[in-house]
């Protein structure tokens, strides 16, 4: 497919359903979509590409992957925008949030999204964090 936004996003997800939709999702609306299935793989596509904005699955190998990958991404390349999408808030209650200076420390995402939002709501999110 012809890149016609000219943005390339990398989506780190280790549910397999997740990162085919999303990807399809994407691709069918302009963008380029790198994926990878664990940290560990976005890292070292990371090596070798910059992406215009990173997709995260918060818990991949470890509880907190997408914690860890959006700090070296940040790391790497600052000026990289980061959604951390997740299912965790759905399923356990907890919500997550960069709200005090402490967090925003080592939380480096600029934004969270709970898995499941309409495909029109996510698209829209991610024009916006885009377009910042």
């Amino acid at each position: 497919m012809i890149n016609l936004t000219g943005k390339t996003i990398l989506l780190a997800d280790d549910d397999p359903d997740y990162l085919f939709q999303m990807k399809l999702l994407l691709e069918k609306n302009g963008y380029q979509v790198i994926t990878a299935d664990s940290q560990r793989e976005a890292e070292k596509i990371l090596e070798k590409v910059k992406p215009d904005l990173a997709i995260l699955d918060l818990m991949m190998e470890n509880e907190d992957s997408g914690f860890i990958l959006s700090y070296k991404i940040k790391k790497l390349y600052p000026d990289v925008p980061i959604i951390i999408a997740t299912a965790v808030t759905a399923e356990t209650g907890i919500s997550f949030e960069a709200a005090t200076e402490s967090d925003l420390r080592w939380i480096k995402a600029d934004l969270f999204l709970p898995k499941g939002l309409r495909p029109d709501q996510f698209l829209r999110e991610v024009a916006t964090i885009l377009n910042k």
